[in-house]
């Protein structure tokens, strides 16, 4: 089990690398984590739903991801409220004291049986763990850290990350915190992130030995060409916009925006820059302008209302493509009804009015499948310009949503051939006309042929060349985990691990 001193110490990260490290050597290897906390999910193949980090996981260990592989998922929703997902499947919204209180046996006994499912057919399991084990203060209600590394017999990897200053009293802290029993399960530790000369940290290293009484299995480096999919909203924060790209497109940062890994495809691009672009911030010199998944679309509209934002979108809609994902569908169309007020306190909003859309939340439960349409032929607006080579092709992507959404005078993006779509007819998904596009599919731009034709209709319309050849973002993705793999195999005592595995 890999733990963490804190969150975003790297934890994810070394399970997918130990995961492609004995994905190679000939083991059956699957990922686990009991309880995530994430805007970001993926459909399994059970048509459940998982964090996304654990996608990448089982992509490193080359298999199928499972529900199993993440048995309780917690997306937040604000006020300290999140949608709780158990094996996949929404069990309703709660408050944290609610969860904790009400539900810990519900969540505890879905992860036993999630692990006894996955060590009856996997040879090596490797743990995430969540946050830090030292959260004293909920210790009688963990099901993430230490009450997993019991209920596993797991040994434990502790990773600090170095960048957040302060690594040797987090780890010290962390071992000191602990009672006997949960420290026992510690055997080593990893320092993450490191940049400078590593013989300047050598006497901490030997000190934190001296303290903790287990050994550091080594100092990670930071590797800036690694490129894989983040699960923390922070990192849009961070995130820096490369000016010197051919073509830039602008993403809308949604104050409740959720399941951005949809854009991840578009960093792998050579000529392509992301522009994040928050609630306050003036849109500047885009090519396109993506409006992506948000846990609460009602609000979010209501935002890009108050701000401003949205008259500045609706403007450039004249003269650039504007396309939205989910909830970023919903928000392009007329209304998004909500008479209930199941959304927010702002119930029925009107939306931009960019596609002859009405969008509700009549429905009873949550969608949540994976989907493969077709390209029709007869899209309408600046879509069917784009995507006219492509006609009849398929596409494949995942749905999460609650809403639905009734066409107008728009015609459909895709044909359903499998999946829900727009509505409970299951025949159509999406919407186009104008200088508008959209879709409920999560992962659209992850189908290469789909997101090289938008972009090659934006080279073309510069004066720029086409490009084709091999996707980008399947290439170097498989390479970063690769590389991942063999920096941990460089850096740290691979032989202390393989003990750690197989000989106690």
């Amino acid at each position: 089990m890999v733990q963490g001193t804190s969150s975003n110490a790297g934890k994810s990260m070394l399970v997918a690398a130990l995961c492609r490290i004995y994905k190679t050597r000939g083991y059956k290897v699957a990922p686990f984590k009991s309880q995530n906390m994430s805007l970001n999910s993926y459909t399994t193949k059970e048509n459940g739903e998982i964090g996304i980090a654990q996608m990448l996981q089982a992509e490193a260990a080359m298999i199928e991801p499972s529900i199993h592989m993440n048995p309780v998922l917690l997306k937040p929703k604000g006020d300290f409220t999140s949608n709780v997902i158990i094996q996949g499947k929404s069990i309703g919204d709660m408050n944290f004291y609610d969860y904790q209180h009400k539900y810990h046996d519900t969540a505890f006994n879905a992860i036993k049986e999630s692990f006894k499912i996955l060590s009856e057919e996997y040879d090596v399991i490797i743990i995430e763990g969540a946050g830090s084990p030292a959260e004293i203060n909920m210790r009688d209600q963990d099901i993430a850290n230490m009450e997993i590394a019991h209920l596993a017999d797991a040994n434990v990897i502790l990773i600090a990350d170095i960048e957040m200053g302060g690594v040797f009293a987090a780890i010290a802290g962390t071992y000191v915190l602990l009672d006997d029993y949960d420290r026992s399960r510690l055997k080593a530790t990893v320092i993450n992130k490191f940049r400078g000369n590593l013989d300047i940290l050598k006497p901490g290293l030997d000190r934190i030995e001296e303290i903790t009484g287990e050994p550091v299995l080594g100092v990670l480096p930071y590797d800036e060409t690694l490129k894989l999919p983040e699960e923390d909203s922070a990192s849009l924060t961070t995130h820096v916009f490369a000016e010197d790209k051919d073509l830039t497109i602008g993403v809308i940062r949604l104050p409740k925006i959720a399941n951005f890994t949809d854009i991840d495809p578009f960093e792998y691009e050579s000529d392509v820059a992301l522009k994040m672009i928050g609630v306050n911030d003036e849109i500047g010199d885009v090519d396109a302008i993506i409006i992506p998944g948000t846990r609460n679309s009602t609000e979010d509209m209501f935002a890009l209302r108050e701000s401003g934002l949205a008259e500045r979108i609706i403007e450039k809609s004249a003269e650039i493509p504007i396309v939205g994902i989910c909830g970023g569908l919903q928000i392009l169309g007329n209304v998004i009804h909500d008479e209930d007020k199941r959304e927010s306190k702002h119930g029925t909003i009107e939306g931009l009015g960019l596609l002859d859309i009405e969008s509700s939340f009549s429905r009873e439960g949550k969608i949540v499948t994976q989907s493969t349409a077709t390209v029709p032929d007869d899209l309408d607006g600046i879509a069917g310009e784009i995507f006219k080579d492509i006609v009849g092709e398929e596409v494949t992507g995942y749905e999460i949503h609650e809403g639905t959404s009734e066409l107008l005078n728009s015609t459909p993006l895709l044909n359903i051939l499998k999946g829900q779509g727009n509505n409970d007819d299951g025949k159509i998904d999406g919407a186009s006309n104008g200088n508008a596009f959209a879709t409920y599919f999560h992962g659209i731009f992850h189908n290469y042929n789909f997101r090289r034709e938008f972009l090659n209709y934006i080279r073309v319309k510069k004066g720029l060349d086409a490009k084709y050849g091999e996707d980008p973002y399947e290439t170097q993705k498989d390479y970063s985990l690769n590389r991942l793999a063999e920096i941990v195999k460089e850096h740290l005592d691979m032989d202390v691990i393989d003990k750690l595995l197989f000989d106690e």
